[in-house]
């Protein structure tokens, strides 16, 4: 159906004949096209959603939960589908695109039909018993990097609050919301309450931002569109939940295990080659781990290999276009730091948008290589000689989205709180769907995942008895 648009329950053809097309960064082929909604689009889908409002919203959250778990079923059942579609128009390695583009939402998916299987009492201060509301309807503007997972941190959590959605994906990496779509439809969510509109972000994404019956806009993509979208919605008061961009630091203390943290720090800021927002770019390493970091970052960073991402054997897929990677390489072309590995000479396949893992070394911590986000696989690594200095040169950023701390666990714990950041994960720790996320300054504003994410989407009223 991705020749439609799923509105008010149907599959309905769009206000206009023009099309998106969909392409295959790692062939350079186009696989599909979508279509390309208009203004007039959003207006009947963002009615559609207003209508389905009350009914949703009037219903006892046990219920939206069972709604949720069926979804969940529904979706569950096109997991291998949804990771060959991303691998097709994301390239991601059909690893990667398995276990966290399909495996994460789904665990997030259901951990909200669990939420909301288990409402919260009401909380009862003095003679005022404390409810919490649903917004009302949601415009989720999501982008091409984690397809799914970022539609899911938004769209599980709104209807899970008793909101109703629409939806628009970014143009890039469309294919995967039709599937939702497909399953929201067989899962038997009430007409409206769910409603998906393909487009472009000046169009559709500037529709949903200014449009007067959209009561909050969630948002992940770059910092300069959060800030479109923080004024379009400023004009009529309408909440706003950013998720934005980063440069996260990765710390690796003098007493630290560096080979375990170099390690895992190269593969996450390496993960879905370098296109997510919480990569660890930025790697500072004590003065007498250095050199020791250095060479083990080139040579863990050189064994990644590029390739189709239908091969087991790859590890490293093409970044999602020709924009996106004539940029990256343009941040390497113009780096002043000492490339240890990779480079804009590096040998890439013939066919595809591929950029070579790339790793600098001695990187002045306010150059360009480490003041912007790069997005694609380009890691910059910087000396530091204690802890102070270490943390002055993390939170030297106009981002603070996540981070890593390498070292004895007190000494890790302390550099970690010190982080203006808005996670931080010590010698490792798992990344975990039920706790906030969301960053500190430029980073955005808001939290998504658990229960911080419900309450995003939902307003608090006083009753006073």
């Amino acid at each position: 159906m991705t020749s439609h648009l799923y509105i008010g329950g149907k599959w309905v053809a769009p206000a206009s004949t023009d099309t998106i097309p969909v392409e295959n960064p790692a062939t350079e082929e186009e696989i599909a096209r979508v279509p390309s909604g208009t203004a007039t689009d959003v207006d009947r889908a963002v009615a559609a959603a207003r209508a389905a409002f009350d009914g949703w919203a009037g219903l006892p959250m046990v219920s939206r939960a069972g709604f949720l778990d069926r979804l969940h079923g529904c979706l569950s059942t096109r997991a291998e589908k949804i990771a060959r579609t991303i691998g097709l128009e994301m390239g991601a390695p059909l690893k990667i695109a398995s276990r966290v583009q399909t495996g994460l939402p789904l665990a997030v998916l259901r951990s909200y039909a669990d939420l909301a299987a288990r409402p919260a009492p009401a909380e009862t201060v003095g003679n005022s018993l404390v409810v919490h509301e649903p917004v009302g309807v949601v415009g989720a503007i999501t982008p091409w990097n984690y397809p799914l997972q970022q539609v899911m941190a938004k769209v599980a959590a709104a209807l899970a609050a008793g909101c109703t959605v629409v939806l628009k994906p970014s143009e890039l990496t469309p294919l995967v919301a039709y599937l939702l779509a497909e399953a929201a439809d067989e899962a038997g969510l009430p007409a409206g309450v769910f409603n998906l509109v393909t487009g472009t972000g000046p169009v559709v994404g500037a529709a949903l931002a200014g449009h007067p019956d959209v009561d909050m806009v969630s948002f992940t993509g770059s910092t300069a569109t959060g800030r479109f979208i923080s004024h379009a919605a400023a004009d009529r008061i309408a909440r706003v939940s950013l998720e934005l961009g980063g440069k996260s630091a990765n710390v690796i203390l003098s007493d630290a295990d560096v080979t375990k943290a170099v390690k895992i720090g190269v593969g996450n800021a390496l993960l879905n080659s370098g296109q997510t927002c919480t990569a660890w770019t930025r790697m500072l390493v004590h003065h007498d781990l250095y050199d020791e970091a250095v060479a083990l970052a080139a040579k863990t960073a050189a064994g990644y290999s590029l390739g189709d991402p239908f091969d087991e054997s790859t590890r490293l897929g093409p970044v999602v276009s020709a924009a996106q990677r004539a940029r990256v390489l343009g941040f390497v072309e113009r780096a002043t730091a000492r490339l240890v590995t990779g480079g804009p000479d590096a040998p890439v396949p013939a066919v595809g948008h591929f950029v070579a893992p790339t790793v600098f070394a001695d990187v002045d911590p306010s150059s360009e290589l480490a003041q912007e986000e790069i997005f694609g696989p380009v890691l910059s690594i910087i000396p530091f000689g204690s802890d102070d200095e270490a943390v002055d040169i993390a939170n030297n950023s106009r981002y603070g989205l996540a981070g890593g701390v390498w070292g004895s666990d007190e000494r890790a714990l302390a550099v970690a709180r010190r982080l203006r950041t808005g996670a931080v994960d010590v010698n490792g720790g798992a990344f975990n769907p039920l706790a906030p996320f969301g960053g500190y300054k430029q980073s955005g504003i808001g939290r998504e995942l658990g229960s911080h994410g419900l309450a995003e989407f939902q307003q608090v009223k006083a009753i006073q008895r």
